[in-house]
């Protein structure tokens, strides 16, 4: 299991997160009981009990890890159902951002500029492609999944 973990946090880091991150979510999605507590989690993967909480909380807001209602003021975590949909949307929803910052560097870059203006028209339309048809792509995930349950 360790070295599952450890690789997850590799493929995180890969996609743009935490090292920590990977190894939070791999170890949620294995662990027994599949709730842990910060405590039990920080002396598991070896990380601060304040590290683990930040990213926790990231996580959760992703989508990806929810806490657990306890009775006590202990903070429990486990993973989300459909937490990779979820992140998924949250990260395409930044191409949005890219479009915007393509648009104003267009707006500003002179029309006598031929070749770094097809550079930036391209990358414009391939985030502009990627927007239309990230619903798509998430619908027929989830008819997949339906189907393959």
């Amino acid at each position: 299991m360790r070295e599952f973990v450890d690789r997850m946090g590799l493929v995180m880091e890969r996609l743009g997160g935490t090292r920590t991150m990977g190894r939070l979510h791999a170890w949620l999605m294995v662990c027994d009981p599949p709730d842990q507590s910060l405590t039990d989690l920080a002396a598991e993967l070896g990380v601060s009990k304040t590290a683990i909480s930040t990213v926790a909380r990231q996580m959760e807001m992703i989508g990806m890890a929810e806490r657990v209602p306890t009775a006590g003021r202990e903070h429990r975590y486990r993973v989300a159902d459909g937490g990779w949909t979820h992140a998924m949307r949250v990260q395409l929803a930044g191409l949005e951002v890219s479009l915007d910052a393509l648009d104003f560097g267009l707006s500003v870059l002179p029309e006598d500029r031929p070749e770094p203006r097809a550079r930036l028209t391209e990358a414009r339309e391939f985030f502009a492609f990627l927007m239309q048809d990230t619903d798509r792509l998430i619908e027929r995930w989830e008819e997949y999944r339906e189907k393959s349950s």
